[in-house]
């Protein structure tokens, strides 16, 4: 696994890393999220010596970071780093020998990679040639030519439309079904909840809430009560209740356990009820409250 502990980073009067720990899981995808300036980026890089933590101990399997682990892992940086003008089939492979492949290797696992990410008909053209999303599967291409076990991925899913955030997330779903520690930052937090097992959010440098998805989001804020009804209903004549994520026979709200009846009889008054649970807070519920 991948391990950052007590991390701490300063520039100047700024704190970017104020002790930050993060554990990456072989077999598990984890989500680094946080608002902008939280400090994610620094952790990601100092993970690589792109940016010199002012004290932190970083190891891969139990050891530090150094050439040889470094080799086994891959990056996709927030901001591109290819050529414009270079056929995506012979840039995809060059990063490879840079990782130390085999030229006929390299090649190979280029073909292969760009073929999974749905761009084996675009070996020849020039990156400048694609568009915004097949820049990034060939970004994602890059990081994924060496076959690493470990994926660190600066807000892969920037711009795509969903049928790119499709493709991109079951790759990562199946390097971490093959094994590897995926980790990545993101904004968007329905992509998010959708595609991790483990995640940490940090704000103002400090690490807020971590752990599996499902027991972060039991532990930060209050249970909704989804009410499933049989027939259809107008939720406008309930909105003193403030329903929300409604559909037309279903709707969740905010209520403690005493008000719940009240809540169950006046939706019973407009239609039959089916069934009603209590469901942990959205990933966007508790992203707001441990960084308010």
């Amino acid at each position: 696994m991948l391990e950052v502990r007590e991390l701490h980073k300063r520039y100047g009067d700024v704190v970017a890393a104020d002790g930050v720990d993060l554990t990456v899981e072989r077999g598990r995808i984890t989500g680094f999220l946080g608002p902008n300036g939280a400090g994610k980026s620094t952790v990601m890089r100092s993970v690589f010596g792109l940016v010199q933590p002012d004290r932190a101990t970083i190891r891969l399997d139990g050891e530090p970071i150094e050439e040889a682990q470094l080799r086994r892992i891959g990056y996709l940086p927030e901001q591109r780093g290819l050529y414009p003008k270079m056929p995506i089939g012979t840039q995809v492979e060059f990063f490879g020998r840079l990782k130390g492949m085999a030229r006929r290797d390299a090649r190979r696992s280029a073909e292969t990679v760009l073929g999974d990410l749905g761009l084996a008909d675009r070996l020849d053209s020039p990156l400048d040639q694609l568009s915004f999303g097949n820049q990034q599967r060939v970004q994602l291409a890059v990081a994924l030519v060496h076959d690493p076990d470990t994926l660190l991925l600066d807000e892969p899913f920037n711009g795509l439309d969903p049928v790119a955030v499709t493709v991109l997330a079951e790759a990562l779903r199946a390097r971490a079904r093959a094994g590897a520690a995926v980790l990545f930052s993101s904004h968007q937090l329905d992509v998010v909840a959708d595609l991790v097992d483990d995640v940490t959010i940090i704000a103002e440098g400090r690490v807020r809430a971590a752990g599996p998805i499902d027991g972060v989001r039991r532990a930060h804020g209050e249970p909704r009560l989804r009410v499933r009804t049989i027939e259809p209903i107008d939720w406008a004549h309930l909105a003193d209740l403030a329903p929300d994520d409604t559909t037309e026979r279903s709707a969740r709200f905010g209520v403690d356990v005493d008000g719940v009846a009240e809540v169950l009889d006046r939706i019973g008054a407009l239609a039959a009820i089916d069934e009603f649970t209590f469901e942990p807070p959205t990933l966007n519920t508790v992203f707001a409250e441990v960084t308010r």
